[in-house]
């Protein structure tokens, strides 16, 4: 679904109204204002749409790639928001998850903030971003979560030992393993460039990709004309996952015959 940005409200998935807790993901590991990251105004929108329906506790989450602490940065971007809680991955317990793909891509079992699992409803908000002509949208931003002390490599940031083993495969099982609710693309305005945390070239956008993370970005991808390489893995694991449950119902019926 998409929305103009000068009319959007968000309007909470009925779900939503039976969370105690929901998590939000934020585009957040840099003090650099919107596209960079994500813009205070949609955090604001979606946060005061839950309110309207919900009295769940609402936490914020964020990391960044060399492990820095992420509270000075929520400060910068004005992420004050009221009746809200604000961690940082880096404060989290880290939880072993298997991944449940039976083939996964790159990762068999992934370290996962615990607070992830503790939350009933998970909502990922990333900014619009076309870096070196690749889409970087709502399940890209799940990257953020993973804990730096357990995938830096020698150069302490954790985004080289990922990349190593195929940042677009990585990101396929990551969505998996951990699958969020919702997808927003924060498209207020578009980043297009060769770096993904520094400002560029960027221009007003206008839209809200508002949608199950992997439909948002596929329409997210299809506005800008790019292609996302972890949708085209996601979809094939999807497809792979169907076919296996279809496989498993028939053997079950033939069983029972």
């Amino acid at each position: 679904m998409i929305r103009d940005t000068a009319t959007f409200v968000f309007r909470p998935p009925p779900a939503l109204a039976y969370a105690a807790r929901v998590l939000i993901k934020p585009c957040a590991p840099v003090a650099q204002p919107h596209p960079v990251t994500t813009s205070r105004q949609t955090l604001e929108t979606v946060i005061a749409g839950i309110r309207r329906i919900s009295d769940a506790d609402i936490i914020l989450l964020e990391g960044t790639p060399q492990g820095e602490p992420v509270n000075p940065i929520y400060r910068a971007l004005g992420y004050d928001f009221p009746r809200l809680l604000t961690l940082d991955v880096r404060d989290c317990i880290p939880v072993e998850v298997e991944n449940p793909l039976p083939k996964p891509w790159a990762i068999s079992t992934f370290w996962l903030p615990n607070v992830v699992l503790s939350c009933d409803y998970l909502i990922t908000v990333a900014p619009f971003k076309v870096v070196k002509g690749k889409g970087l949208f709502s399940i890209y931003n799940l990257l953020g979560l993973l804990p730096h002390n357990k995938y830096k490599g020698n150069d302490q940031r954790w985004a080289d030992s990922l990349y190593e083993l195929g940042i677009e495969r990585v990101i396929a099982d990551l969505y998996f393993t951990m699958p969020f609710d919702l997808g927003i693309v924060d498209a207020r305005s578009k980043l297009v460039g060769d770096e993904e945390f520094a400002p560029q070239q960027t221009e007003d956008y206008g839209k809200i990709f508002l949608a199950d993370p992997f439909t948002a970005d596929r329409e997210a991808a299809a506005d800008a004309g790019v292609e996302v390489g972890y949708l085209k893995l996601i979809e094939e694991s999807r497809t792979l996952l169907q076919l296996r449950e279809t496989s498993n119902t028939e053997i079950q019926l033939y069983g029972s015959a």
